[in-house]
């Protein structure tokens, strides 16, 4: 049975096994227990997570935890230059140390709003998109395909499903980002 891995952060945590039950019978699933958070911690662990276990497919993002914002500050913790150079080790890497396909999932729209009144730190609409706007155009110009689920939450009316914190979803939320992941792996596997 073939091995898709998924990398990602606590909205992949969320999501995961909305995948495994849509695809639990046809591939192997494996997904590290904790959250994947920044690119830097991505490129850290890339080694144990992906290339070590060598997988067929690896569907993998970051971005909501770079683009973070200290209070007051305008500087994200992992500055938009940076992530946009790690997107790129980290999708050179897996191409180089493994022969999986590799899918690139963009990061999924926050209510900043919502987010301010709940986080003692910042996320911002408009550092999504910018963050979103790098990674795929560093996966494009990389082949890597893109599996757009900000797009997907924001045609399915992302304040209908995000929860309380503007950052996370609800079930119905993780069950359509769920379904769009699996989609994207059968379509590549």
């Amino acid at each position: 049975m073939k091995e898709v891995v998924l990398i990602g952060d606590s909205i992949r945590m969320g999501y995961q096994a909305f995948v495994e039950r849509e695809l639990g019978d046809e591939l192997a699933l494996w997904w590290p227990e904790e959250n994947g958070g920044t690119s830097r911690n991505i490129l850290d662990h890339l080694d144990d997570w992906v290339i070590s276990r060598r997988p067929a497919l690896v569907h993998i993002n970051c971005g909501l935890h770079d683009l973070k914002k200290e209070r007051g500050s305008s500087e994200a913790l992992v500055p938009l230059d940076e992530y946009g150079r790690n997107v790129a080790k980290i999708l050179k890497s897996v191409a180089d140390g493994t022969d999986a396909k590799v899918i690139w999932a963009t990061t999924t729209p926050v209510n900043q709003q919502w987010h301010r009144q709940r986080k003692p730190f910042d996320r911002f609409e408009d550092d999504v998109v910018a963050y979103n706007r790098e990674s795929v155009a560093t996966a494009e110009r990389l082949g890597v395909a893109v599996n757009d689920l900000y797009a997907v939450m924001v045609q399915a009316g992302a304040d209908s499903y995000l929860s309380p914190d503007g950052v996370h979803f609800n079930d119905v939320g993780y069950a359509l980002l769920g379904k769009a992941v699996a989609d994207a792996i059968r379509r590549h596997v």
